[in-house]
């Protein structure tokens, strides 16, 4: 291939399954490119002089310009013991993370990005396929024994690096399975639970335990896992919703977000309801408070309920359709995006916020009180003002709240200990993810605060090995 076919040659993306036909069921609905199509991409990676996807923007530097030359070469086992140097999970985040990498991609200043998502998809499926990934337990066991609290991205992560270091891992998961928000929380449709248990299936042939439906903190004691464990990480995530204050909230009809997705997750997985967990869309009217992804997920999971109406409210005013002046290149690009489940149906309005739930004399949802905003710069920062004449009611018997987290919120295990938290309630560490309780770390969203998927893992991996670290000393002594 010369080097002016490859200066033409185009972003691919892999596309979506026809709209009539996912919106029949909850299997993930992104297809996957043709090997030859990849290796294209990966090609135009090679004109790169100095990359930006690695050093800057991927929180786990997966050694991207290196992975894909070996891919030109037709050298892919070794592209995938590249790639698994850096990320235990690549599966993961090729399906549900928002490619930092592909934001800062140098191709990016003039064109359009490579798909450097879709190339980590083909190396880690093509891995499974062949037989290459497969159960690597540690060729020594050390005796210390680690206990980590929670089986989410930070969790799992950091389990997989001290499991490969040699330690005795224990996952305690307080859900009946292990995967957390992986499994809980992000929809069939993006990422199916199958690849989820595919990947603790390995993770317990290489050694892991995992037990599930036990609190640590309740079930357990902080003295059990003292008297068991030479070091203990909190990675329980970000657990409490940001909530709307405003006259009508008690209504039935109204739940947070991670309700309505867990709830839809466990029955894809066979998991029984609670009567109060028994979450439906089906033949509502629904009204989604928030822009975000985990806005988005619900408005898919409620279209295949077979929702009448859905509507996706946001209060921050759309954002551009290209990189404005003050978000230049290497920077996120922060444009509007529209993802599957936006291309599937539903009505989205942009600067709208709530003033007030309406409903009958049973107590049931019945319509929302609305209007519109102008944002306003004052001393710096920005704040919504309502438009004069601007509002609006809307119909519904269901309203979703997908506005983020505020933080872990309680914690049985956490507050039974005391330990400090900082201004936004996160779990406070120190440089080494260290609480003050010697020997008691915490990593992951739990002690950083929302964030992706990506950095959750990174910073489960850094946790692990500040805790080899804390031990190592130890046996010294």
């Amino acid at each position: 291939m010369t080097a002016e076919y490859k200066a033409k040659t185009e972003r691919i993306e892999p596309g979506y399954r026809d709209i009539s036909d996912r919106l029949g069921d909850y299997e993930e609905v992104e297809r996957i490119l043709e090997p030859a199509e990849v290796i294209e991409q990966a090609e135009r990676c090679m004109s790169c002089g100095t990359p930006f996807c690695h050093g800057y923007a991927c929180p786990l530097a997966n050694i991207i310009p290196e992975t894909n030359e070996l891919i030109i070469e037709d050298r892919w086992e070794e592209a995938l013991e590249l790639l698994l140097s850096t990320h235990p999970f690549p599966e993961f985040t090729a399906r549900v993370c928002p490619a930092l990498c592909e934001g800062s991609c140098v191709k990016g200043i003039n064109e359009q990005p490579v798909t450097i998502r879709q190339i980590e998809k083909m190396i880690i499926e093509k891995g499974f396929h062949e037989g290459w990934v497969k159960a690597r337990p540690p060729v020594r066991r050390r005796v210390e024994n680690i206990a980590v609290i929670g089986s989410g991205p930070a969790g799992l992560a950091a389990a997989e690096r001290l499991n490969k270091l040699g330690f005795n891992v224990t996952v305690y998961e307080k859900e009946l399975n292990p995967g957390g928000l992986l499994l809980y929380g992000i929809p069939n449709f993006k990422l199916d639970k199958a690849i989820v248990k595919r990947r603790i299936d390995l993770m317990q042939e290489e050694g892991i335990a995992f037990e599930c439906g036990v609190n640590a903190g309740s079930d357990i004691s902080y003295n059990y896992l003292k008297r068991r464990f030479s070091a203990v990480l909190l990675t329980g995530g970000t657990q409490l919703p940001r909530d709307l204050d405003i006259p009508g909230r008690k209504l039935r009809g109204i739940d947070f977000a991670m309700h309505f997705l867990k709830a839809q997750n466990k029955r894809i997985i066979g998991e029984p309801l609670s009567p109060g967990e028994d979450i439906s869309a089906n033949n509502k009217k629904v009204v989604i408070i928030g822009g975000g992804d985990t806005g988005s997920d619900c408005l898919g999971t409620a279209l295949r309920q077979r929702a009448k109406e859905v509507y996706q409210f946001e209060i921050l005013p759309r954002a551009s359709e290209c990189r404005c002046e003050d978000n230049p290149w290497p920077l996120w690009p922060e444009v509007d995006r529209v993802s599957s489940s936006h291309m599937e149906g539903g009505k989205r309005r942009w600067s709208v916020t709530t003033k007030k739930f309406e409903g009958d004399a049973k107590g049931n949802l019945k319509r929302l009180h609305c209007c519109e905003v102008e944002w306003i710069e004052k001393d710096g920062r920005h704040f919504p003002e309502e438009l004069e004449g601007s509002s609006f009611t809307v119909e519904a018997d269901m309203a979703v709240l997908a506005m983020g987290f505020l933080g872990p919120g309680p914690d049985p295990l956490a507050d039974k200990l005391g330990l400090k938290r900082d201004i936004k309630g996160n779990i406070e560490v120190d440089k080494n993810h260290m609480t003050e309780i010697p020997g008691i770390f915490s990593a992951g969203d739990m002690a950083r605060g929302q964030s992706l998927v990506v950095r959750a893992i990174a910073d489960g991996i850094n946790a692990a090995e500040n805790i080899a670290a804390f031990i190592e000393p130890a046996l010294r002594s």
